[in-house]
């Protein structure tokens, strides 16, 4: 594993370009870097919460499965580094951050302070708050939610947040000042925080947004698609979850919509790839992640430890080997001291699954390159197949 840390001063978007186009890490092979002589405590014990049951328990195993993975690579196999063993409690929060919160409280009772984990975005929310008020480091995994970003200084993130997402949207568009971004989605939570994200992020670029929310009761979606033709926009953002899902997007193919006007929304881990129906060769996808995405030694090395476990590398995958490499550099440098854990992630950069990664010293935002990417077909399903990769700098939240 290679490892560099760094401060990020300046203009974040002009140090990231620097970082990610051109500055290789310069630290030794191996996280572990066993010298035989103990530098700090014998033993530190960390503390994992996600989802291994529960609504959201496939992205949980996703981060598990690579979390292990990563480990046993960021210390060459020994889950030592320096000396000191590094000890994994896991605890299953099901999705709910009342139970997240009782085992953050259980574990930090029990002296632990380094927490990571969460598929959840409440979760992570909630742990974080636990995390400032116990002066525990927090590492957080695939949840997205901005809010998590700059929440506190105990707390970081290992994966993508949603501001990535929204700012990839807007890189199928040559240039996004003037034009006209529909937003479909629907008319909750979920689809107004996509609604303001794009405001926030390409309306700050100089779009005009216009958005189309959907009640979550209606089945019938011709008339909405129609109204999204008659705002003759540029590029539609479509921000969707549940069952209705594939009327949504037979209704938006049937009317013309991917034919006429670009259409872009994430793509999801490989169990949705299915889901879209005919629109699946239509639509222009933005990606956190998938196996093909990224070319590297440390991708290739995640996948064949994930595949030799018996797993699957997916959509979630990066958040836990990422996670894993940043508890070794805090034990490593800080030696179970928070203050000290937390200036070694300040600007820690490294090499991770998707390439150059880099903790934003100023919020713990991370840094990452995104993908652009189609579903293709495969036999009788589809399979996901890179079409370019955007630079982390074009994407910093």
């Amino acid at each position: 594993m290679r490892v560099s840390k760094k401060l990020l001063l300046g203009s974040v978007v002009a140090t990231a370009a620097l970082v990610l186009a051109a500055c290789a890490p310069q630290a030794a092979t191996g996280g572990g870097e066993s010298t035989g002589e103990s530098t700090g405590p014998a033993e530190i014990v960390a503390g994992v919460i996600t989802s291994e049951t529960g609504p959201l328990a496939g992205y949980g195993n996703q981060y598990l499965e690579a979390f292990k993975a990563g480990l046993d690579y960021a210390t060459d196999g020994t889950n030592e580094v320096n000396g000191t063993k590094i000890t994994v409690e896991y605890r299953d929060d099901a999705g709910d951050p009342d139970t997240a919160v009782t085992a953050a409280k259980e574990l930090i009772g029990e002296g632990v302070n380094i927490l990571l984990g969460s598929a959840s975005s409440g979760v992570a929310l909630a742990v974080a708050e636990q995390a400032a008020q116990n002066k525990t480091l927090f590492i957080s995994g695939p949840a997205a939610a901005d809010a998590i970003t700059g929440v506190n200084e105990y707390t970081f993130r290992s994966g993508r947040q949603s501001a990535q997402d929204v700012a990839t949207a807007g890189t199928f568009l040559d240039d996004i000042d003037g034009k006209t971004v529909a937003v479909f989605a629907q008319n909750n939570a979920f689809g107004q925080g996509n609604v303001a994200a794009v405001e926030a992020i390409l309306g700050g670029k100089g779009a005009t947004v216009a958005p189309v929310l959907v009640a979550e009761d209606v089945t019938e979606f011709t008339p909405f698609a129609q109204q999204v033709l008659s705002a003759q926009p540029d590029l539609v953002f479509v921000a969707w979850a549940g069952a209705t899902s594939g009327a949504m997007w037979q209704a938006m193919s049937q009317q013309g919509v991917l034919d006429n006007i670009p259409v872009v929304t994430g793509l999801g881990d490989a169990a949705t790839f299915g889901a879209y129906g005919e629109a699946s060769e239509k639509i222009n996808f933005l990606n956190h992640y998938f196996p093909g995405a990224p070319d590297n030694e440390v991708n290739t090395a995640m996948i064949a430890a994930i595949e030799d476990a018996g797993g699957t590398p997916d959509l979630f995958s990066p958040d836990g080997f990422n996670a894993a490499i940043m508890l070794v550099q805090a034990v490593k440098e800080g030696q179970g001291n928070v203050d000290a854990m937390i200036a070694a992630l300040e600007g820690f950069e490294f090499e991770g699954p998707k390439g150059t990664m880099t903790v934003r010293a100023d919020d713990h935002a991370l840094l990452q390159d995104m993908y652009q990417a189609r579903l293709v077909a495969d036999g009788a399903g589809f399979k996901a197949e890179l079409v370019a990769t955007v630079d982390a700098a074009d994407v910093a939240p």
